[in-house]
């Protein structure tokens, strides 16, 4: 086959486009919140559980640095944006791809320049892709809340509870792409996003904290600025019991985080809490050992949702005889 180096570089290009940060434009300008607070961090959660995704034989998975647990759910890093908390507005520019494959596609659809526009309890989910060999931009899914009012803190914002659906431009895009049929309206999943603002002040009219869509159900600490610091030890991690029973409670130990960053707690890669670095850098996270645990080794991994740092401690679980 004949080589056509001028389309290869143009699909380069594109690609290149579609994994760099999104360009403001004026009229992105005008719709951020007239004194916003810049993001200093946080994170979104992205559950696909339940959508038309499996239906149409379409699988979900992510790239680095968002991760992905065994839930069908996936935590992508907030690097930028400002938010208005006491009016509810934010702009939250996401790290990470979205890539989705299906069984009829002729090839995996990657959604990169992820961002999330909220306002009054609604918003809209913006990703840019590649069709055509051209980048293109458009609103993939509308937001609306189906949980509480956001969470305001001092030093962030959560919200949880907002599910997301397909805009009839996303759902253009899917079926083109998949050759199955999809409908605006399609249910696209449910996000939680958790930000931090760096401010210490205290926020005017704040409504009262509501508890944040976690995987163990506990409220969510919001990250904050980590002071500047010297160069940090990388990331450890260290269980209480190098052997326990069945039944038993575990307990693991995690240095060299960055403060206040939030961190995935995995059970043999089974990601099942979060928990929050403290000013130091450490965490602790404790956990039930089930009765029905194989003997044998067995893994907590620590990874934070911003990427870049992990830690792995190791344990046995033997039957006392």
């Amino acid at each position: 086959m004949t080589k056509r180096p001028g389309v290869a570089a143009a699909a380069g290009g594109a690609l290149l486009a579609l994994l760099g940060p999104s360009p403001a434009t004026a009229q992105d300008a005008e719709n951020l919140p007239r004194e916003p607070r810049g993001i200093s961090g946080g994170y979104t959660s992205w559950t696909t559980d339940g959508t038309r995704l499996p239906d149409a034989a379409v699988s979900f998975d992510v790239a680095e640095p968002a991760v992905r647990d065994a839930a069908d759910r996936a935590w992508f890093p907030a690097t930028g944006g400002g938010t208005d908390p006491v009016a509810g507005t934010a702009r939250v520019e996401l790290a990470g791809t979205a890539r989705l494959t299906g069984a009829t596609a002729a090839a995996p659809l990657v959604l990169g320049g992820l961002r999330l526009d909220l306002r009054d309890g609604t918003g809209t989910l913006r990703t840019r892709t590649v069709t055509g060999g051209e980048v293109r931009e458009l609103a993939l899914a509308d937001l609306t809340s189906g949980g509480p009012a956001p969470a305001v803190r001092t030093s962030g914002v959560t919200w949880s509870g907002l599910d997301a659906a397909l805009t009839e431009e996303g759902a253009r895009l899917l079926s083109g792409w998949s050759g199955r049929e999809f409908a605006a309206g399609d249910g696209l999943g449910r996000l939680a996003v958790t930000v931090g603002t760096g401010s210490t002040a205290e926020t005017p009219a704040a409504p009262r904290p509501a508890p944040s869509d976690t995987p163990d159900g506990t409220p969510a600490t919001t990250p904050t600025t980590p002071p500047p610091t010297a160069e940090r030890d990388a990331p450890a991690a260290a269980v209480r019991h190098t052997t326990l029973a069945p039944g038993g409670e575990q307990t693991v130990t995690g240095t060299g985080f960055t403060p206040g960053e939030i961190v995935l707690v995995a059970i043999d890669a089974d990601t099942r809490y979060q928990t929050a670095a403290d000013e130091r850098g450490r965490l602790t996270r404790a956990f039930p050992v089930y009765a029905t645990a194989t003997e044998g080794a067995h893994t907590v991994g620590l990874t934070a949702v911003s990427g870049g740092h992990r830690a792995v401690a190791r344990f046995d679980v033997r039957a006392s005889h």
